[in-house]
C-alpha cells in the first residue's frame, strides 16, 4: 500500500472516530507500536555478532525514539480523555443526565421513583465486578463499602517513574478516608518492571474493617473464664489492595522460596493495578437504554470501536 493510501485511511479514520471509540484506537496504536517493537528485537538476536553490532546503535536508537514517541500519544489522548471522565463522573453522580434522557423522560422518572438514588448507584462496582481479573478479588463483604466509590482517576508521576490510582469515595460506615491511593513505582516504565507499590492506610471504624474477621472461641470445659476468646484474622479482600506487599533491603537475605513468593505477589499486584488504569477507568461507560435510564457494564471495548481498530490494522499489515 502506498503512503499516500495509508495517509487516506488514517485521514478517514480520524474523521470517523467519536469520543467513545479513541479509547480503543489508541490502546490499539500502543499495542502495534509494541509489537513491532519486540519484533525488531528478536530479529537483532538471530543476527551475527558482527552485523548485530553495526545495527545495535542504530536499533537503540530507533527503540529510544519509539519510546519517546510512545509517551507523547499517551500524555497526548490523556488529556483528551478528561472531558469524557469529567461528564461521565456527573452523569454516574447524579449531576448531569445520560445523553439520550429527555426533560420529559426524567421528570416522569422522577414522579415514579421519588425516593431512587441520583446518577448511577454501583456504577464503579458494578463495572469491576464485570472484569475478569477484579471480580475475583471483591468479596461479598467488600460490596457494602465499594457502593460508595464514586470516581477512579490516574495519572502519570515522573520522580520516580510511574503512576498513581485515586479511589474517591462518598463518606461511608465503614472507613473515614474519603480518598484511598496506590502508587507504583517503576525501575523500567517501558518493559515495565515493579520496584514497589505503596497504598494509603484505611482508618476503619470499629467493627468494620473488611481486611480481617474476628473468630469467636468457646472457651475450655472447666475454665475459670467463661467468656469466649476473640481472635483477630487476616481475610481475603478487595481492599488488600491497599496494603501491598512490602520490598525487602537489599542488604536484606531472603531464601528462594520467599523471594519467588514476593516475585508473584508483586506481580498479581501489579496485574490489578495497570487493568485498573488500562481497562476499568477509560472503559466504564454508561449506556442509555429506552425505558429503563441509565445502566452501567464493563467491558473492554465497544463494537464501535472494534471495526475502527480492524480498519487500522488491516492499514499496518499493508
Amino acid at each position: 500500500m502506498s503512503k499516500e493510501a495509508i495517509n487516506f485511511n488514517m485521514s478517514d479514520l480520524g474523521d470517523a472516530l467519536n469520543e467513545e471509540a479513541r479509547a480503543g484506537l489508541v490502546n490499539a496504536l500502543k499495542n502495534k507500536l509494541q509489537n513491532l517493537a519486540r519484533e525488531h528485537t528478536d530479529m537483532l538476536e538471530s543476527l551475527s555478532p558482527n552485523v548485530r553490532k553495526r545495527v545495535e546503535g542504530q536499533h537503540d536508537e530507533l527503540e529510544a525514539k519509539f519510546f519517546e514517541e510512545r509517551a507523547a500519544l499517551e500524555a497526548k489522548y490523556q488529556k483528551l480523555y478528561q472531558p469524557l471522565y469529567a461528564k461521565r463522573y456527573d452523569i454516574v453522580n447524579g449531576v448531569a443526565e445520560a445523553e439520550g434522557t429527555t426533560n420529559d423522560a426524567a421528570m416522569d422518572q422522577k414522579e415514579d421513583n421519588a425516593a431512587e438514588e441520583k446518577g448511577v448507584p454501583d456504577f464503579w462496582l458494578t463495572a469491576m465486578k464485570n472484569n475478569d481479573v477484579l471480580s475475583d478479588e471483591i468479596t461479598e463483604r467488600d460490596e457494602g463499602a465499594l457502593k460508595y466509590l464514586k470516581d477512579i482517576k490516574w495519572h502519570t508521576i515522573e520522580e520516580p517513574k510511574g503512576f498513581k490510582l485515586e479511589f474517591y469515595f462518598d463518606p461511608n460506615p465503614y472507613f473515614k478516608n474519603t480518598l484511598l491511593t496506590k502508587t507504583y513505582h517503576m525501575i523500567d516504565e517501558d518493559e515495565p518492571i515493579l520496584e514497589k507499590a505503596i497504598g494509603t492506610e484505611i482508618e476503619w471504624y470499629p467493627g468494620k474493617c473488611l481486611t480481617q474477621k474476628i473468630l469467636k472461641k468457646k472457651p475450655k470445659k472447666g475454665s475459670k473464664n467463661a467468656k469466649p476468646i476473640t481472635k483477630t484474622e487476616d481475610c481475603e479482600s478487595f481492599f488488600n489492595f491497599f496494603n501491598p506487599p512490602e520490598v525487602p533491603d537489599d542488604d536484606e537475605d531472603i531464601d528462594e522460596d520467599t523471594a519467588e513468593e514476593l516475585q508473584n505477589q508483586m506481580e498479581q499486584d501489579y496485574d490489578i493495578g495497570s487493568t485498573i488504569r488500562d481497562k476499568i477507568i477509560p472503559h466504564a461507560v454508561v449506556e442509555e437504554h429506552k425505558g429503563m435510564g441509565s445502566k452501567v457494564r464493563g467491558r473492554q471495548i465497544a463494537s464501535s470501536n472494534r471495526a475502527l481498530i480492524a480498519a487500522l490494522e488491516d492499514a499496518w499489515q499493508c
